[in-house]
């Protein structure tokens, strides 16, 4: 009986142990959390405070020494809180260390980020501060009586660019730094062809001028630059090319509750499109080529489309543009919005860095994160970093100045400072912000982003190499478009707001991880009872 009983052990603590891994492995993410921050009375100026920043910069040194020169003039104000900057190079690293640090709670203070990664990290209790408590605090708010720099007041934030930072009725976020995108063309090239731009460029034009700039010689040589090499048009973000052209027609893509809109028959005609560009090779991605403006700088593309921020990069004179001074081509660089379906009601993205406070045990440590947080938007600092590309400041505070309205006015006087194209590319945002929205933010929103870019992208690598795309094509192309981000599993219980929702059917694994648990347990009792049974006998 002792080793029946030992045998019933041993296999109670192997399926424990198996059903522990994948509950240990989930659990880590779904921490207990903290409390909700409560806004001290006073800020405790006796008290020493260190915050940690974590900020991304494109590996432009001139961004860096903003962000450093922000620090050292915050700390003067406050010598009580000293900042620790952090950069990265990519806001997905950003995203993938945050989460990472959820798990041993170990976030920054403060972070660069977006809305749809914030809606991520809304899945854990109290990760991210509500920013509506603080927003209107009259000692220590926007613009309040005891902040020792002349923050902006809420009003002062452009209204659009604020409302982005607003998820399930609460702001968690402040607008840092806003972008659209831009098309940059050269137009020398275009008109050399017989073509006057439009006053706005439409998709049916884009596509026309490519395809009419195939034509090669008798050498393979491509007619309008002379080359081996040519690819008319190259976008840069192919999830923001779907998203913007399933805007443009009210097309779906998705709705405020999480519900998935992006694979169906409007989606298909456009890559359907896209598809017979890219055969012709009329059409390519920076995923699949390279930089957009690798290829407009060296006279291989007339349409590249990236941020207005990457306007320091693109045309003949860019300051940033890292090509070889004998492979850069001499062309007029026109900047215009992006092509359009209904050129009387453009409709172009928005989109651009904000920043996120994360919760802290010590009150005091999260007040110190706020403070540095509106200093980023006093004009200082936003004027500056707008200064080094083609970023539009978030405050009409900045916009409005003496000292930005120069900056604007001095188009042209040079190729560093002034650089014409990174200035007109501001200014195309600045006269279209009524024009920019934004997309719904979701626990899931993120990879929804992901896949609308891969349907482009998986669909033009298919027709180079040579496969057939057809309704059967597509849809395999949504089913494992589906599977890889794992879409199937989000549905209007996506939203982070609490309260009880419909989730479905349980997942396969947690029906498995559910009936093993069970199992534990009856084979525990069944133990416990071969234990009675056996001291009885004894």
């Amino acid at each position: 009986m002792m080793k029946a009983g030992k045998r019933i052990l041993s296999l109670v603590l192997l399926v424990v142990s198996m059903t522990a891994g994948p509950l240990a492995l989930t659990g880590c993410h779904g921490s207990k959390g903290l409390g909700a921050f409560h806004m001290p009375e006073e800020f405790g100026l006796s008290g020493n405070y260190e915050i940690t920043f974590w900020a991304k910069n494109d590996t432009n040194k001139t961004q860096t020494a903003i962000y450093e020169q922000a620090i050292v003039d915050f700390e003067k104000l406050y010598p009580n809180i000293t900042v620790n900057l952090r950069l990265y190079t990519d806001y997905g690293k950003i995203y993938n260390d945050v989460i990472t640090n959820i798990t041993t709670n170990t976030t920054p203070n403060v972070c660069i980020t977006y809305p749809d990664h914030i809606a991520t990290y809304l899945s854990g209790t109290n990760l991210v501060v509500p920013l509506d408590s603080l927003f209107d605090d009259e000692k220590y708010g926007l613009g309040g009586s005891e902040v020792r720099f002349a923050a902006p007041s809420a009003e002062e934030i452009i209204p659009q660019f604020l409302e982005e930072c607003l998820i399930d009725g609460h702001y968690y976020a402040l607008p840092y730094m806003r972008s659209s995108e831009a098309c940059y063309i050269n137009k020398t090239y275009v008109e050399a062809l017989g073509y006057t731009l439009p006053d706005v460029l439409t998709w049916d034009f884009v596509w026309e001028v490519s395809e009419a700039a195939m034509a090669k010689d008798a050498e393979d040589n491509f007619l309008i630059n002379g080359q081996k090499v040519l690819i008319p048009f190259i976008y840069k973000s192919t999830d923001n090319m779907m998203i913007q052209m399933l805007k443009q027609k009210n097309a779906g893509y998705s709705t405020a509750d999480g519900e998935l809109l992006l694979f169906q028959d409007d989606t298909k005609e456009l890559l359907y499109t896209i598809a017979e560009h890219g055969k012709s090779g009329a059409f390519s991605t920076f995923k699949i080529s390279s930089y957009p403006a690798n290829f407009l700088n060296t006279g291989q593309c007339l349409f590249a489309i990236d941020s207005t921020a990457g306007a320091t990069w693109m045309g003949t004179n860019a300051p940033l543009s890292d090509i070889s001074e004998d492979k850069v081509v001499e062309f007029e660089t026109e900047v215009m919005t992006i092509p359009q379906f209904d050129p009387q009601h453009p409709q172009m993205i928005s989109q651009g860095p904000s920043v996120c406070i994360f919760n802290k045990e010590d009150p005091q440590e999260v007040l110190a994160s706020w403070l540095f947080t509106q200093y980023l938007l006093s004009n200082d600092v936003q004027i500056a970093y707008a200064r080094t590309e083609g970023y539009v400041p978030v405050t009409s505070k900045a916009q409005e100045s003496a000292e930005y309205q120069d900056y604007l006015s001095r188009c042209g006087e040079n190729n560093t400072d002034y650089y014409d194209v990174k200035i007109k590319a501001t200014e195309l945002l600045l006269n279209h912000i009524d024009h920019t929205f934004v997309t719904p933010v979701f626990n899931g929103s993120a990879s929804l982003r992901d896949a609308a870019g891969q349907l482009i992208e998986n669909t033009v690598k298919s027709v180079r190499r040579k496969q057939e795309v057809n309704d059967a094509y597509m849809d395999k192309l949504y089913e494992d478009t589906i599977s890889l981000y794992r879409l199937d599993q989000l549905n209007s219980a996506s939203s982070p707001s609490s309260g009880k929702r419909d989730l479905g059917e349980l997942p396969k694994t947690s029906v498995i991880l559910l009936s093993s648990l069970a199992t534990a347990w009856a084979l525990i009792l069944t133990y416990v009872v071969v234990c009675r049974v056996k001291r009885r006998n004894m």
